[in-house]
C-alpha cells in the first residue's frame, strides 16, 4: 500500500514514521526551502542536505521516476513539490495533507481513493474522508469521521506546565542568525539568535529543542525556535509523543478506510 504525504515537517514525519514502521510504501511532498524548527526529527531536510535520518527511518531527496527504486531499498523519498502534482503519477491508495497551514491549500477529497486531514481546516466528507485531531488534550489524535478538528486556537499545548511560552518568534524581518544549536540547555533571557541584529531571546530555562537555521528569511513574528522546559535533550532527536499520536490516528484511518483490517462482527 502507497500512502502519499504532503508536508515533511516533524509532525508530518512522525506520521510517516507510524506508517512505515507499519510496512505501508510511503512518499513525502515539501517545500524547496523547508521551514521546519525540530529539523532534527523533520524529514524536510533531506530537501536541505540530500538524506536525513530520523530515528532508525532513513529518507533522501528523490524525483519521481527515482520512487520505486528507493522503496524497494527501505528509503522514504521526499520530493520537492508543494503544489502535489505529482500525486496522480505516483497512484497513491491514501493520501495525508500534513501540512498544519490550518486552513485547506488545495487537497481534495478526490485526489486519491482515501484522503486524510490532518488538524483544523478539513471537513470529513467534504474534502477529505477524516481528519485527524492535532490539539494536545484528550481528543489528540482521535480519527474523525464526521465533522472538524477543533479550530485552531493559536496557542501551542502546555509541555511542562508552559503553553505560548515555549515558542520563540522572530524579532524583525530579514536574515535569521541563530547563535545555539538544537539540543542545547538555554536560560530564560539569554540571546538565541538574531535578525537584522535584533536579539531574540530565550522565553524560559530549559532545552533548545527547535531553531530555524542559518540564512533563513524571516518576518515579525514567525515561529523560529521551540524551547522544551523539560530538559530532556534526548527529546530533541526523537519523534514527539504528539507527532506519534497523530501518527497512529492517521495509521488507523488509513487501514480503515482501505478496508486493510479485518471487518468485525
Amino acid at each position: 500500500m502507497r500512502v502519499v504525504i504532503r508536508g515533511a515537517g516533524d509532525l508530518a514525519s512522525g506520521i510517516a514514521l507510524r506508517l512505515w514502521r507499519a510496512g505501508l510504501d510511503v512518499v513525502l511532498l515539501d517545500v524547496a526551502k523547508p521551514t521546519a524548527i525540530r529539523r532534527t526529527v523533520a524529514f524536510s531536510e533531506a530537501i536541505v542536505h540530500g538524506e536525513q535520518t530520523v530515528e532508525d527511518v532513513t529518507a533522501r531527496l528523490a524525483a519521481i521516476e527515482t520512487v520505486p527504486e528507493l522503496l524497494r531499498q527501505g528509503i522514504l523519498p521526499v520530493l520537492i513539490d508543494p503544489e502535489g502534482a505529482s500525486i496522480p503519477a505516483l497512484h497513491p491508495d491514501a493520501l495525508v495533507d500534513a501540512i498544519l497551514a490550518k486552513r485547506n491549500l488545495g487537497t481534495k477529497i478526490t485526489d486519491a481513493p482515501v484522503v486524510i486531514g490532518v488538524g483544523p481546516g478539513f471537513t470529513a466528507g467534504v474534502d477529505c474522508h477524516a481528519v485527524v485531531e492535532t490539539m494536545r488534550g484528550h481528543t489528540l489524535g482521535r480519527a474523525i469521521r464526521e465533522g472538524a478538528a477543533i479550530p485552531n486556537t493559536g496557542i501551542p499545548g502546555l509541555i511542562g506546565g508552559f503553553a505560548g511560552e515555549r515558542v520563540l518568534r522572530a524579532p524583525a524581518a530579514g536574515s535569521f542568525h541563530p547563535l545555539r544549536d538544537i539540543g542545547d540547555a538555554v536560560t530564560e533571557g539569554e540571546t538565541l539568535a538574531t535578525v537584522a541584529g535584533v536579539p531574540m531571546t530565550a522565553t524560559l530555562t530549559g532545552t533548545l529543542r527547535g531553531i530555524l537555521p542559518e540564512g533563513t528569511e524571516v518576518f515579525p513574528g514567525m515561529k523560529s525556535g521551540d524551547i522544551d522546559p523539560r530538559c530532556q535533550r534526548s527529546h530533541c532527536f526523537t519523534a514527539s509523543d504528539k507527532a506519534l499520536a497523530v501518527g497512529g490516528g492517521v495509521l488507523e484511518a488509513v487501514l480503515a478506510l482501505t478496508g486493510a483490517l479485518r471487518e468485525h462482527g
